[in-house]
């Protein structure tokens, strides 16, 4: 018997052929439908793990939406808590500032209070010192700031608060330049 050795293109096994041309393969050769069967396999696991994925992924979206949900109630809940405190922050600044106020405002009043006083008590020595002309003028300038000193305790924060709104609405370039030598000697005492 001849035999010629080929190799079959679908699979890598040797055959072997005898004169009538018929196959007579090793016990090893597969036939073409295992590979068939292989391929297939091989497309329904591919097509199950696509399945997987796309089902992990859809549960893992959802989760994700949950916990976005779960992080958008819990941020308006703290931004609520922020808000109330801070309301409660701003009331308590509110009336502590007016407190402050009120204590400057008397403290501003005792301060021209006591000025006054010595403005009148230093009158009768300008009297002596540049004449009674002067001397009248310090008197004035004396109930002046005695005057100032009883408005200011006898108006409220924002009755004054008013009233300089207004000063500055009728009188804008005093305001500017009052405001320019209050600031110019504010610097010069602070920058010391």
């Amino acid at each position: 018997m001849a035999t010629d050795d080929k190799i079959n293109e679908t699979s890598a096994v040797p055959l072997t052929t005898d004169a009538a041309g018929a196959a007579a393969g090793s016990a090893e050769a597969q036939p073409t439908g295992g590979t068939q069967e292989a391929k297939s396999r091989f497309n329904s696991a591919l097509d199950e793990a696509k399945a997987g994925a796309q089902a992990l992924r859809g549960e893992a979206s959802t989760k994700a939406q949950a916990y976005k949900e779960q992080a958008a109630a819990k941020g308006s809940e703290y931004a609520e808590q922020a808000k109330a405190k801070g309301s409660e922050y701003a009331e308590q600044a509110k009336a502590k500032g007016g407190e402050l106020a009120v204590e400057g405002k008397h403290k501003a009043s005792e301060a021209l209070t006591s000025l006054s006083r010595v403005v009148a008590e230093n009158a009768a020595k300008i009297d002596d010192s540049f004449g009674p002309k002067y001397g009248d003028h310090a008197r004035n300038a004396a109930r002046g700031l005695q005057d100032a000193a009883t408005h200011i305790d006898s108006k409220s924060y924002d009755e004054l608060g008013g009233e300089a709104r207004e000063f500055v609405r009728q009188n804008p370039g005093l305001s500017v330049g009052i405001a320019a030598v209050g600031g110019y000697v504010l610097a010069r005492l602070f920058r010391r």
